[in-house]
């Protein structure tokens, strides 16, 4: 079913301890990754309990929206919203649009070019049963198609391709903020703390980001008992694209995301916005370069590659952080 005309009353609703019903958000800006998208919502029929309803939002593309809404119209496996982004151009404001949409008690959303796993949706649902949760999220492996990663790419820095990196909780557990392509929220916190910072997140293929870690804080200084669960098992696996395999994405991603935190910084303040890095770039970069440096003394050079990478990274990400501090940049 496909609905463009009726959006639910924005009336906040009763806080409940163990929610029953679940939107699921994607959204989308070209066609280019229709055939992701289609994956994308396939994923989410073949699991071990649908979601109660489905939100494609499209952002600023009529051609898309016009394709996606002919596509779609005669699913029949759960309620298919497909919709406008009205609000500002890019991630932010497409994730804002969608919440508006959604109706369920649980709010997740799920890239464009992501496939969830079949038991994510109950995964998502069953942590919630705890009511000082606030939000969860889950694991991203990257899809790098048949040629796997670069041979120069360091698991330290998967957050470049959007997906899990060394560094992140193993087993559940609470963090500062989620994964964007994996994550959700109790919809009632949106009318409480706000949704995306319009002007922070992505928009088109402009590779910055750290939208979500600045809503995480907010919520978080909002209701400061509120929790927010990764738990690695509820995975999605994320395609990465041919052009983010390439060494000039990856610098131009560790740049912005350096301005990104700039931002973020300014907006929560340095010492929320960049308390979870500190601990990353002390002791997860440190260990990877010994591990990178032992590999090729050992015998493989790519270790050597490796450690490189991971120098030129840290160092990419503080010059955008420091420019971004000193210039303030506009990332809109």
């Amino acid at each position: 079913m496909v609905a463009v005309a009726h959006r639910p009353s924005p009336t906040e609703p009763a806080r409940i301890v163990a929610p029953a019903t679940i939107s699921v958000v994607i959204c989308a800006y070209t066609l280019e990754r229709w055939d992701d998208v289609a994956r994308a919502i396939g994923s989410l029929r073949t699991q071990s309990r649908r979601p109660d309803q489905v939100v494609l939002v499209i952002d600023h593309n009529d051609e898309m929206l016009e394709r996606a809404a002919d596509a779609f119209a005669a699913e029949t496996a759960f309620p298919l919203d497909v919709v406008a982004n009205t609000a500002g151009r890019g991630l932010s404001g497409a994730r804002n649009t969608g919440i508006e949409w959604a109706w369920g008690e649980v709010v997740a959303f799920l890239d464009d070019d992501a496939a969830a796993g079949p038991n994510w949706v109950d995964g998502l649902l069953t942590a919630y049963a705890d009511p000082t949760v606030a939000g969860v999220g889950g694991g991203a492996t990257p899809d790098w198609g048949g040629e796997g990663a670069p041979a120069w790419f360091p698991e330290e820095f998967g957050w470049v391709v959007g997906c899990s990196y060394r560094g992140l909780p193993e087993t559940a557990d609470e963090v500062r903020n989620f994964i964007g392509c994996n994550m959700s929220f109790r919809r009632e916190v949106f009318w409480d703390v706000g949704g995306f910072t319009e002007g922070i997140g992505r928009v088109g293929r402009k590779p910055v980001g750290c939208e979500e870690t600045e809503f995480c804080i907010r919520l978080r200084h909002r209701h400061p008992g509120a929790r927010l669960v990764f738990d690695p098992e509820l995975d999605v696996r994320h395609r990465v694209s041919p052009d983010r395999r390439a060494w000039r994405y990856f610098r131009s991603r560790c740049y912005s995301e350096g301005l990104s935190k700039a931002v973020v910084a300014r907006n929560v303040g340095a010492g929320d916005g960049l308390a979870s890095e500190r601990a990353y770039t002390t002791r997860v970069l440190p260990g990877g370069v010994l591990r990178g440096l032992a590999a090729g003394l050992g015998g493989d050079t790519r270790g050597f590659r490796r450690a490189g990478a991971i120098v030129a990274g840290l160092a990419l990400t503080s010059l955008g952080y420091l420019r971004g501090r000193l210039a303030r940049p506009s990332l809109g």
